[in-house]
């Protein structure tokens, strides 16, 4: 087995290249390059047939993100994976509540883990929220706890904890809401997954208003 000689700038490009080639699945061009940035974060193809999307749920995305959305995280792994510049371009941000420490004592108090706190601190946030799961099936819990009760309802979910414990069930229940969303049905998915989708759709809009990654 040979080496391939690839410039630096262009590795990302020939790993695209090859996903495109060993793809044994026709993928709708709306939703291409969602998929194709799931499958090279993880290498794993599976994801041309997990990933559930909602009716309309690009446009909605890339409208929620071009008004200038607050992306809310379940870990700061998933923050951290966001293109900072990306969302610098469009007016948005990044936040993560999981290490404050009103979470913590908010999760001790009411007896449930962090990453339900963060979603009740994140519901009396005052812009446009996308909430991204990649770890705590119990923010999906909460979240359409939140969402039957009408007290909050993000514009939009992406679904993607990974795990044994709840996590398939709170993805159903996700899906179940009603409320726009991106899902990794199943087990799998990660903090990873959660911010290359996020990433995926600030580089549609990128290039739907013709800026340069």
């Amino acid at each position: 087995m040979n080496l391939e000689y690839v410039l630096p700038a262009d590795i990302e490009k020939r790993s695209f290249e090859i996903i495109e080639s060993e793809l044994e699945k026709e993928i709708p061009e709306e939703i291409r390059p969602i998929v194709l940035r799931a499958i090279h974060t993880t290498a794993d193809f599976e994801y041309a047939e997990n990933l559930y999307f909602s009716e309309n749920i690009v446009d909605i995305a890339l409208a929620v993100l071009d008004s200038g959305a607050i992306i809310v995280t379940d870990t700061n792994m998933a923050k951290a994976g966001i293109n900072k510049a990306a969302l610098k371009r469009h007016g948005c941000e990044c936040m993560c509540f999981m290490a404050d420490e009103d979470v913590a004592e908010a999760a001790r108090g009411n007896g449930t883990t962090r990453a339900a706190a963060s979603v009740d601190k994140a519901a009396k946030l005052d812009k446009p929220v996308i909430y991204a799961v990649g770890n705590a099936p119990t923010a999906l819990v909460r979240l359409c706890e939140h969402i039957s009760d009408g007290t909050f309802r993000p514009e939009l979910v992406i679904g993607a904890p990974v795990g044994f414990v709840n996590v398939v069930q709170s993805k159903e229940m996700l899906i179940a809401s009603g409320i726009p969303c991106i899902v990794a049905r199943g087990r799998k998915g990660g903090s990873n997954v959660a911010a290359a989708i996020c990433n995926a759709l600030l580089y549609m809009l990128d290039n739907k208003k013709g800026y340069k990654k």
